[in-house]
C-alpha cells in the first residue's frame, strides 16, 4: 500500500509567558491504510483519532514541545499506546506543561530515520523556535513538516523564552533551504507552502 498524508485542525489555546492566545493546530498523520504516525498532538484526542481511523499508531512524534503541540501527547498515548517522540532539548518546555512526573518514551535526533507505511522521514533538529525544535522529511512524498519552524510567509515566532530569531533563521537557511524547491511545506498552524517560495522570501 501506498504511503499518504492526512490531516486533522484542531482549536485550542497556547500559553507561555504568562499570555494565552487561541490557535488553530494542524494535526499531520503519514502512513498507509494499516499503520501511520501522529505528528503533534494539540487539543483534542477525538480529534486525532477520528483522522488516525482504525490504523496502528506505530508513534506520536512531537515537532517542539509548547503545550498546544504537546498538550494531550500523553492521553493519545493511553488511548493508542504508541510511543512519544521528542527532541531532549525541549525538555524544559515540555515540563512546563506535563511537569516532571509525565515523560515522553524516546528522544528524537537529527538525521534520525522514523520508518511507516512503506515510507521514511528523517528528522532534522531545526532549533531556534523552540531549542529542540525538529522538522520531518520524507522525500518519497515530497513533503517537509516543519511544526513552527517555518510557515507560509516566512520563520515561526521567536521573542519568548526558549526561542531565538538568528538561530531560526539559521536553522532554515541551512536545513531546510537544502531541500528540493519544490517540497511542500506542512506547517503546524496555517495553510502550506513550498520551498522554494519561502526561499524566495527569506532570501
Amino acid at each position: 500500500m501506498t504511503a499518504r498524508i492526512d490531516h486533522a485542525v484542531t482549536s485550542g489555546t497556547f500559553s507561555l509567558d504568562g499570555q494565552t492566545f487561541d490557535v488553530d493546530n494542524n494535526v499531520w498523520i503519514v502512513g498507509d491504510d494499516e499503520e501511520c504516525i501522529v505528528i503533534d498532538a494539540p487539543h483534542s484526542v477525538d480529534a486525532i483519532l477520528a483522522a488516525v481511523g482504525d490504523r496502528v499508531v506505530k508513534a506520536i512524534v512531537c515537532t517542539h514541545a509548547h503545550d498546544d503541540h504537546v498538550r494531550v501527547a500523553p492521553a493519545l498515548r493511553e488511548q493508542t499506546a504508541a510511543p512519544i517522540l521528542l527532541h531532549p532539548a525541549d525538555r524544559p518546555l515540555w515540563e512546563l506543561t506535563h511537569g516532571t512526573e509525565i515523560g515522553w518514551d524516546a528522544d528524537l535526533s537529527d538525521g534520525q530515520t522514523i520508518q511507516v507505511g512503506g515510507t521514511s522521514l528523517t528528522v532534522l533538529h531545526t532549533p531556534g523556535h523552540a531549542p529542540g525544535a525538529v522538522c520531518l522529511y520524507a522525500p518519497e512524498l515530497g513533503a517537509v513538516f516543519t511544526g513552527d519552524t517555518l510557515f507560509h510567509g516566512g520563520p515561526g515566532a521567536t521573542g519568548r523564552s526558549f526561542s531565538d530569531r538568528p538561530t531560526i533563521e539559521a536553522s532554515i537557511r541551512s536545513v531546510l533551504f537544502a531541500l528540493p524547491p519544490e517540497t511542500v511545506v506542512h506547517t503546524g498552524h496555517g495553510e502550506d507552502t513550498t520551498i522554494g517560495a519561502e526561499r524566495a522570501i527569506l532570501d
